[in-house]
């Protein structure tokens, strides 16, 4: 663990006010600093490391589309957590990416602080840099805890974003056969 993390927390602590001598807060700073390694251990981790070579010949030309895959990042405005779920579509040209690949590829740049629109486009460009596909498409859905627990205060707002590449931008038809399939386009 980063020696000066578990300090820096416990200067917050006394910043807003509190003893971190009280028992309760004791192991705080510690805890905190762990925490908040593991929220953002995506920085020690590259996109090689991922995919570990999990590419397999296909003949398959069609859509593949893993969704719902849940997500927890970290707001790099306020540090505050947002949560939600994202649809990943791609058109192999000749190689398809192991199923849990997609996955980690999403928590890898999720485990970072984050905008959600630099994730979006950071997920879609790793899938093509990877399957080198004829199109990709990501769309994530995500409640942001600095619009719920501050500011605005709103509890039931989503955010929406979506990166399309290749043939997913290029066609309207296949934009909207990946938007149907994902259950965001009656």
């Amino acid at each position: 663990m980063n020696t000066q993390l578990p300090h820096h927390y416990r200067e917050i602590l006394v910043g807003l006010g509190e003893n971190p001598e009280r028992e309760g807060l004791l192991d705080t700073p510690k805890r905190a600093a762990k925490a908040m390694q593991y929220l953002c251990h995506g920085y020690q981790q590259s996109l090689e490391e991922i995919v570990n070579g999990a590419l397999f010949a296909s003949d398959n030309d069609e859509m593949v589309i893993v969704k719902d895959i849940e997500l927890y990042s970290l707001c790099e405005h306020h540090l505050l957590p947002f949560i939600g779920k994202a649809h990943v579509a791609y058109i192999p040209t000749g190689k398809v990416l192991g199923l849990s690949k997609v996955a980690r590829i999403v928590d890898m740049y999720a485990r970072r602080l984050q905008i959600q629109e630099n994730l979006t486009k950071q997920i879609a460009d790793a899938i093509q840099q990877v399957t080198n596909a004829a199109g990709v498409a990501v769309v994530i859905e995500a409640k942001h805890m600095c619009m719920m627990m501050r500011g605005v205060e709103k509890q039931n707002s989503v955010m929406s974003s979506s990166v399309m590449l290749g043939a997913f931008r290029e066609s309207c038809n296949t934009r909207h056969e990946f938007l149907q399939l994902i259950g965001r386009n009656k």
